[in-house]
């Protein structure tokens, strides 16, 4: 049974930085893709980062683009999202995600079948 842990959250001034991990286990993830999605209250989810974990190809939403790095440690099963320049606007809960048939050009896309219980990141202004 696949199983996603994050952890790293917590409250930061504007313009610092957190890094969150994502331990992941229950499954060889060589062919998965694994992301980040965040949740705002009274928002949607959305799309942040993700990553394919055998080649470490990465895509990013454009609000986090240069400002955020999504990696991964596949010795340990860690997948990681370096934050730095935070802003009040990246306050939300959040998720680590995992695809395990991703599909082609939009590999990104999903749909993710596994997701973690999740972790909040606030940001003060």
């Amino acid at each position: 049974q696949v199983q996603l842990v994050e952890s790293g959250g917590g409250l930061v001034q504007a313009g610092g930085s957190l890094r969150l991990s994502c331990a992941a286990s229950g499954r060889t993830f060589g062919s998965a893709v694994m992301g980040w999605f965040r949740q705002a209250p009274g928002k949607e989810r959305e799309f942040v980062a993700a990553v394919t974990w055998n080649g470490g190809s990465t895509h990013y939403a454009d609000s986090v683009k240069d400002r955020f790095t999504i990696s991964r440690e596949g010795a340990k099963n860690i997948m990681y999202l370096q934050m730095n320049n935070l802003k009040p606007e990246d306050t939300a809960v959040y998720y680590c995600a995992a695809d395990f048939m991703p599909h082609g050009s939009l590999w990104y896309k999903g749909p993710y079948d596994y997701w973690g219980q999740g972790t909040q990141v606030t940001v003060s202004s």
